[in-house]
């Protein structure tokens, strides 16, 4: 995936190139347009754990037609995992608004941001690979063993994402 920030600086119209030789707005400018990658990256995220997830779903909707009943559990707790991960990455704290925000997020920070939602990826990537492998499980031991690799994989995003939510809201710990 391209640097979403690179496309947005691209993207820039008339009117925002003009605000960023503004004194006191291009601080500014350049904060929103990392604020904007930043929100457009979290929503690719949460539209590919929605794949995912419906992606599960269908494998156990199968798993159930033919009657094979072991793991429905397990698949149905991934899925309501998923869910969840899907709302809060999809409406998360972006990190900065307005002209003067009660806790300013600068630059450096917003990129760290973005930074971590980028890195998430890389566990995502890892859960959507054991899909495969969990629905070509054809006996219990190789199912287990798919499930816990995706189950890992979802952790791995999980404290990911725990790490980006406390830089955002600058409680983290240093």
């Amino acid at each position: 995936m391209a640097d979403i920030r690179e496309k947005v600086e691209e993207d820039r119209g008339l009117i925002k190139k003009i605000q960023l030789h503004i004194p006191g707005y291009a601080g500014y400018r350049r904060r929103e347009d990392i604020r904007q990658a930043d929100n457009i990256l979290r929503i690719y995220i949460s539209d590919q754990v929605k794949t995912i997830r419906g992606s599960l779903e269908n494998i156990r909707d199968q798993r159930a037609a033919d009657g094979k009943y072991q793991g429905l559990q397990t698949i149905g707790n991934s899925i309501f995992t998923l869910q969840g991960i899907e709302a809060k990455t999809r409406h998360a704290e972006q990190g900065y608004s307005g002209f003067s925000p009660a806790i300013r997020v600068e630059e450096g920070e917003l990129d760290k941001l973005y930074e971590y939602d980028y890195a998430m990826l890389e566990a995502l990537d890892r859960a959507a690979a054991c899909v495969p492998m969990i629905q070509q499980a054809s006996d219990p031991k190789s199912f287990d063993v798919a499930m816990k690799a995706f189950r890992d994989s979802v952790q791995a995003f999980d404290a990911a994402w725990g790490v980006r939510m406390e830089a955002s809201t600058g409680t983290m710990v240093r």
